[in-house]
């Protein structure tokens, strides 16, 4: 009884420590791509096929299986008395034929070197899906922070409101104000309530998605996020070092290279079907209970059909010179993206520094002397909210900006197919 009383604390700590564990996922980027690592099934679909490839490594390389074929000869014994039968020992005489077939030389190793082809083709495949599986969570990530910051953005500024309505209605029961003033402050706070349930309708969406890419229920509760990802230095976004990375890097290009090795064995394989395959074969013959003779035979295709080989052969320089020129214009479009990147974070990167730097201190001290202005009687109160209004708008400009510069991360990260 005793150890069923502490197996069940042991099963009720667990389920209170996964239940204390569970809200902190998404209060950082790690831990969701850990476990999106883990959980998400297109990845581990991936995985799966690529492991499929490299079985059937060793298999197309095989030598087909060997045939035995028996024959009965003479099963009735020319007539004799000895009637009809079908025992090995008891007719004319049983051939028995072991035959293998063995294609032209070098077909076997070309066979092999299309499907280890194809396992770099699935390789990069399991590289690409996890490499645009990461950048949509580091996206749907930064969406995530950005609407949950612009929510409590709004609330602060929300209460702030409330402050100058109270002002305003001090001034008003003073006689120092007009009505118009209250209600002007009223008309704002309801803006922003409106602004309230359409960030929070966003904030729904951004969970749902995360929660797709984990693979988990879409009502599934996520923790706050706690911080974005630190910008990579200016030094590390030189785009010849970016370049080279992603030409070596992108999972993209490895499979594009990957068809071209394809392509071009399956040509050389094309080619080597217009000789012949053999077959080889040993028949040893049993005469009543003892085998006296033996036959060796060889046995191999005409190519005839030189017409039909031509056709594959030159379907496959086709698909060979398709493969090359799809690369081509992948790597082409890759790197027009990976400098639009680049550009995009950089200008994010400054945006945000201006905001931080100089707007938004302007704009608070602009909201502040209009605020003591608008106490003393000196400042109308659409100044005031104009002043308020442009701390908002610089904020929000910030987040915008902090936005920007984690997508062209993600965008950058996901073309490397590597983080920076």
């Amino acid at each position: 009884m005793k150890i069923i009383f502490y197996m069940m604390l042991y099963a009720l700590w667990l389920t209170q420590a996964s239940a204390a564990d569970e809200p902190s996922l998404g209060s950082n980027l790690t831990g969701l791509l850990d476990y999106a690592r883990e959980h998400n099934p297109e990845f581990a679909a991936s995985r799966y096929e690529a492991d499929a490839a490299q079985q059937r490594v060793q298999s197309a390389s095989a030598l087909p299986d060997p045939v035995l074929r028996t024959e009965l000869m003479d099963i009735t014994n020319q007539g004799t008395d000895k009637g009809t039968s079908l025992l090995p020992s008891q007719v004319g005489g049983t051939k028995y034929t072991l035959m293998q077939s063995v294609p032209w030389f070098g077909k076997r190793d070309l066979q092999r070197e299309v499907a280890e082809a194809q396992v770099a083709q699935t390789d990069g495949q399991v590289a690409a899906t996890w490499a645009d599986l990461a950048s949509n969570i580091k996206s749907v990530y930064a969406q995530y922070y950005y609407l949950s910051d612009s929510e409590r953005l709004t609330r602060e500024t929300l209460d702030l409101m409330t402050s100058l309505e109270q002002v305003a209605q001090t001034r008003y029961a003073n006689g120092l104000g007009a009505q118009q003033e209250v209600i002007r402050a009223q008309v704002e706070q309801t803006g922003l309530r409106s602004e309230l349930l359409d960030l929070e309708n966003e904030l729904h969406h951004s969970q749902a998605r995360l929660n797709s890419l984990l693979s988990r229920p879409a009502m599934t509760a996520l923790a706050q996020p706690a911080s974005l990802r630190r910008l990579p230095a200016p030094a590390q976004l030189d785009y010849a070092v970016l370049e080279q990375k992603l030409r070596v890097r992108n999972p993209q290009l490895l499979i594009a290279d990957a068809r071209i090795v394809s392509a071009e064995k399956s040509r050389d394989l094309a080619y080597a079907n217009r000789y012949p395959g053999f077959t080889l074969g040993i028949a040893p013959t049993q005469s009543g209970n003892a085998i006296k003779t033996w036959d060796l035979m060889v046995e191999f295709s005409i190519p005839l059909q030189q017409g039909s080989r031509r056709t594959q052969e030159h379907e496959a320089e086709s698909m060979l010179a398709a493969s090359s020129f799809r690369k081509e214009a992948l790597l082409n479009q890759m790197l027009a993206d990976l400098s639009e990147s680049i550009s995009g974070l950089e200008t994010a990167r400054r945006t945000e520094s201006l905001t931080a730097t100089q707007l938004l201190p302007q704009a608070e001290l602009t909201y502040q002397s209009a605020l003591a202005g608008y106490e003393t009687g000196k400042v109308d109160f659409a100044i005031l909210l104009d002043a308020q209004r442009q701390i908002l708008k610089a904020r929000q400009q910030q987040l915008k900006a902090q936005l920007e510069a984690q997508l062209r991360l993600a965008e950058i990260e996901r073309l490397l197919g590597e983080e920076l």
